[in-house]
């Protein structure tokens, strides 16, 4: 079995004494702040795609700490959406996350539920079993029929589907990450380090330059 590595992010350790000016659209460059993609996804992916892991400590500070979700969705482009999948190979339970993430997709509940799952999963490490995710979504205010309806539903499968066929495709071998139109990924160690905010800033401004390519 091929070793998957978590991609480490060097923003998560430590941060630059003095901040630098933002980075301006002429100053972002292939290879270093963005990777052009060999062979581009074949199937059509979102414009817009971060892929993370419960499981994984450095995308609970990419999420929870220092917001870029938050920060790419309200400045993206009108009509541009931010999709995020969750990957299986991280973690005991990498492949009921997974589903789980589908579940709250398909029941509109991501915002709920997604700070109680990273809660418990990496600061009072309380998630571990099938039944402990099952009890997040209650204490999410989803009920028991909604979600045990939905875990098994056909729309969460092929979700569930989608979501690893796309990691399959785009050959993902670590977390968090970021794909734009299919044929970029930011490299989120050459970010700018400042601050948390900006941060998120030139995050969002190298998305934005990207789509316009």
């Amino acid at each position: 079995m091929t070793k998957i590595y978590v991609l480490l992010i060097s923003f998560l350790m430590t941060f630059c004494v003095c901040a630098e000016p933002f980075q301006t659209e002429k100053q972002f460059q292939a290879g270093n702040q963005y990777i052009v993609l060999d062979t581009p996804a074949k199937n059509n992916v979102p414009d817009v795609l971060e892929f993370f892991s419960i499981n994984c400590p450095h995308c609970y500070v990419f999420d929870q700490q220092y917001h870029i979700s938050d920060t790419l969705e309200k400045n993206l482009p009108k009509g541009v959406k931010l999709a995020r999948y969750h990957v299986s190979f991280l973690g005991p339970i990498g492949k009921e996350l997974t589903r789980a993430w589908a579940v709250a997709v398909k029941l509109n509940a991501e915002k709920k539920v997604l700070p109680l799952l990273f809660k418990a999963a990496q600061e009072t490490q309380t998630l571990s079993t099938q039944e402990d995710i099952r009890q997040i979504f209650i204490q999410a205010g989803v009920t028991q029929e909604e979600y045990d309806g939905a875990w098994n539903s056909i729309p969460v499968s092929a979700l569930v589907d989608k979501q690893e066929r796309t990691v399959s495709d785009l050959k993902l071998q670590g977390v968090p990450a970021v794909f734009v139109k299919g044929k970029y990924m930011i490299k989120n160690e050459n970010i700018d380090t400042s601050s948390k905010e900006a941060y998120a800033k030139e995050y969002a401004e190298l998305v934005g330059f990207l789509l316009k390519k």
